[in-house]
């Protein structure tokens, strides 16, 4: 599939070339080089010059570009590309070009083992680092033999992605529900936008080769379709709920992304989520919801223009969510006219200072409780202009961060473990919504 993969730095030197392919010729990262990254105005991912096709991505302050000749398939490319970076991040720490140039010889064995050819093979970390290390140390043949056993095993099993013999003292699983919420709001306040992009994160820490099943919400709608998928069950171990109550009814998801260990016949047939999870902190699901969103804060703003010389901001914001939760870092910024000399302001809660570099007043309210309401009163003095323009009004933007609640109503209904020693594990959730694009017009 792919003929090579090029590294570049933002500079365009190339940092690694390795050829899977004999129509992978050097000039080949030449073109790249003086097409893509020396021409400000190429903007998309991908380029095709006469049978040859480049598509990249950035990591950090590299290009990270994979090389390929005629029809190939590229979702597969980008998906190949982004597994790349994910796997260096995770040797190294992070994946740029000091990263890079201290263990080129990594990165070259590295893409040895997951492409042959130039078809991607197991690009699981977890594997990999059964047999390349950054160790250095030399086995011995016996360790060696017995080692290249296991790795044929886990290289050609179903379970690519969880190693044999794993052991705990104590069996714990981490579920975190993980959600950004987006908001857009006219002047007159009405809601443009306002949809969730979730994730459901574990940290599984569990003896064996363990089966967990996974419930969520007692109706939950996936898609478009309006089909009832119902994964709920009795409430698990797993420590009380304190998410909204409206939470408790119908949700529907979208564009939704299960791992690779999730059973999906099981899904398919029953609606649950089955799987045997990898060794310690995976992504288990991504979705999206955009109907019943819950809005954390309903923020109410009045800004007026007096003359040429003053405006004057009356910002309200209130907490939808209930009185016993608190969100905690909470900033608005609130924009201001290019030409703001000084600002003078009042606050119900929390401290506001007029931050010259972002021409903005911030409010920083460091615990928001819930069914609580601030208020900001402030006045910006305008210096003078020999050429007056109309100010733009940019929008009002939060940032915050609220623990159990979510904004699209998804809840964690169970989570049971099996296994064939019968232990007994842990298991605990934690849900968190983030203010993702914030936004509220004036």
């Amino acid at each position: 599939m792919l003929s090579g993969i090029l590294l570049f730095n933002q500079k365009g030197e190339l940092l690694i070339l390795r050829a899977f392919r004999q129509d992978m010729r050097p000039r080949l990262a030449d073109v790249f080089r003086i097409q893509v990254i020396s021409n400000a105005q190429i903007r998309s991912p991908i380029l095709t010059l006469g049978s040859t096709t480049f598509s990249h991505i950035k990591s950090d302050n590299i290009y990270v570009v994979g090389v390929s000749k005629g029809n190939v398939n590229s979702a597969l490319v980008f998906e190949f590309l982004y597994k790349l970076v994910s796997l260096g991040k995770s040797y190294f720490g992070r994946f740029d070009e000091e990263a890079v140039k201290s263990n080129f010889v990594m990165v070259y064995e590295l893409l040895d083992e997951v492409l042959d050819f130039g078809y991607p093979q197991n690009t699981e970390t977890e594997t990999l680092k059964m047999y390349i290390t950054t160790e250095g140390a030399v086995k011995s043949e016996l360790r060696a033999l017995e080692d290249s056993s296991k790795i044929t095993m886990q290289a050609t099993g179903a379970l690519s992605w969880r190693r044999d013999n794993i052991k705990y003292r104590k069996n714990e699983a981490f579920v975190d529900v993980i959600e950004d919420v987006n908001l857009l709001v006219s002047a007159t306040g009405t809601v443009l936008r306002a949809d969730v992009n979730g994730s459901i994160e574990m940290r599984a820490y569990l003896t064996g080769t363990p089966e967990c099943k996974f419930g969520l919400n007692d109706r939950l709608t996936l898609g478009e379709n309006g089909a009832d998928t119902s994964l709920g069950g009795a409430i698990g171990n797993i420590g009380g709920n304190k998410a909204s109550k409206a939470a408790a009814g119908s949700v529907t998801l979208e564009d939704v992304s299960l791992h690779q260990c999730v059973k999906l016949s099981n899904f398919t047939n029953d609606r649950t989520i089955s799987f045997i999870p990898p060794d310690g902190s995976f992504q288990l699901m991504t979705y999206r919801a955009t109907e019943n969103v819950n809005l954390p804060f309903k923020v109410h703003a009045i800004v007026n223009e007096v003359g040429k010389s003053k405006v004057d901001f009356s910002i309200a914001i209130r907490a939808n969510y209930g009185s016993k939760l608190f969100a905690t870092n909470v900033v608005v910024k609130i924009p201001t006219p290019l030409n703001t000399a000084n600002t003078t302001h009042r606050t119900s809660q929390g401290k506001a200072k007029y931050e010259p570099s972002e021409n903005a007043i911030v409010w920083k309210i460091a615990r928001f409780t819930g069914q609580s309401e601030f208020v900001l009163s402030a006045e910006a003095e305008l210096s003078a202009m020999t050429q007056h323009k109309a100010w733009s009004r940019p929008p009002l933007s939060m940032q915050f961060s609220l623990l159990m609640f979510t904004s699209s109503g998804l809840l964690v209904r169970y989570l049971k473990v099996f296994e064939k020693s019968n232990y007994s594990s842990v298991k605990w959730v934690r849900y968190m919504t983030r203010a993702g694009s914030y936004e509220i017009r004036f």
